[in-house]
C-alpha cells in the first residue's frame, strides 16, 4: 500500500477526565475540546493524542506512549521544574536511563499511563 501518512494519534483513557485535562495542559500540551468526553492534546501539528473520559483498568494500566525529544537532559530538568509530581498525587517521575539506542526518562500520568521521553543516538 502506498500513501503519505500525515500523523498518528493514540487514544488513551483516564480515571478522572478533568484532572487529566488539567495535567496535560500543565505539561504544555495544547487542548482542543472535541466533546464533553474527549479532547485532543497536541505538542505540534503532527504530534498528539486523544484523551477520553473512559476508564478500563487493564487498558490504562498497560498504556504507554513514547515522545521523542531533542534533548532528554533538558526535558528532564524542565519536567522536574514543573512540579507535576507534587501537584498531582499519583504522578511519578523516573530519572534518565542510558540504553544502547539512546536515553530516556519516564513519567506516570494521573491515571497511571506510562510516558517515555527519549532521545535516540
Amino acid at each position: 500500500m502506498k500513501h503519505t501518512a500525515k500523523s498518528i494519534r493514540a487514544f488513551i483513557g483516564t480515571k478522572n477526565f478533568d484532572e487529566s485535562r488539567h495535567f496535560y495542559n500543565d505539561l504544555g500540551f495544547e487542548e482542543s475540546i472535541i466533546s464533553k468526553s474527549m479532547s485532543y492534546f497536541k505538542v505540534s501539528d503532527m504530534l498528539g493524542f486523544y484523551l477520553q473520559n473512559a476508564y478500563i483498568k487493564d487498558w490504562v494500566d498497560n498504556s504507554m506512549l513514547f515522545l521523542e525529544v531533542d534533548d532528554v537532559d533538558r526535558y528532564w530538568n524542565e519536567l522536574q521544574g514543573l512540579g507535576l509530581h507534587q501537584k498531582y498525587a499519583s504522578v511519578r517521575l523516573t530519572p534518565i536511563r542510558e540504553e544502547i539506542w539512546g536515553k530516556e526518562c519516564f513519567m506516570h500520568d494521573p491515571s497511571g499511563i506510562l510516558w517515555h521521553f527519549g532521545q535516540f543516538r
